[in-house]
């Protein structure tokens, strides 16, 4: 992982979702988002992403807010950006979620070489009882590590 600076993670994307499979994308910006995002300041938790009747990807509810030092040019926080994928892995995702019943979320925003990149994931969501028991495995092993499980 070198070269590679982590904006920000969506912690609640392995929570809520099984993840099947990821991508890293790039997405269309301006100036003083990219600004923003090399301050840190971003949020994934609410975003999401749709494929539109034209075949282009968007990208949904990603925030990064205004840049301190912007003027009256500055962005608008939580408008929808375009990602840049290819047009074959646009049609794998649309059929994947049309056929499957799949979601496309963002997991992580990072830099690469200074170029800004979104790796999105193909995802199911979780019912209510996969979550509780994920959250038990996750504490026995916690305890296991911890060595409270010393019997």
């Amino acid at each position: 992982m070198e070269g590679i600076k982590i904006i920000a993670n969506n912690k609640r994307a392995g929570y809520d979702f099984e993840i099947i499979e990821k991508f890293e994308t790039g997405i269309a910006l301006v100036g003083t988002e990219v600004k923003s995002l090399r301050l840190g300041k971003c949020s994934l938790s609410e975003a999401h992403i749709a494929i539109d009747q034209s075949g282009e990807a968007w990208a949904y509810n990603i925030n990064i807010p205004h840049y301190e030092f912007g003027n009256i040019n500055n962005h608008e926080e939580a408008r929808k950006r375009k990602l840049l994928l290819k047009k074959k892995e646009i049609n794998y995702l649309q059929h994947k979620t049309q056929a499957q019943g799949m979601t496309i979320i963002p997991t992580k925003i990072y830099f690469k070489k200074s170029m800004v990149k979104l790796e999105i994931a193909l995802a199911k969501g979780k019912k209510h009882h996969d979550k509780r028991a994920d959250t038990a495995k996750k504490d026995v092993e916690r305890r296991l590590r911890r060595g409270l499980y010393e019997e």
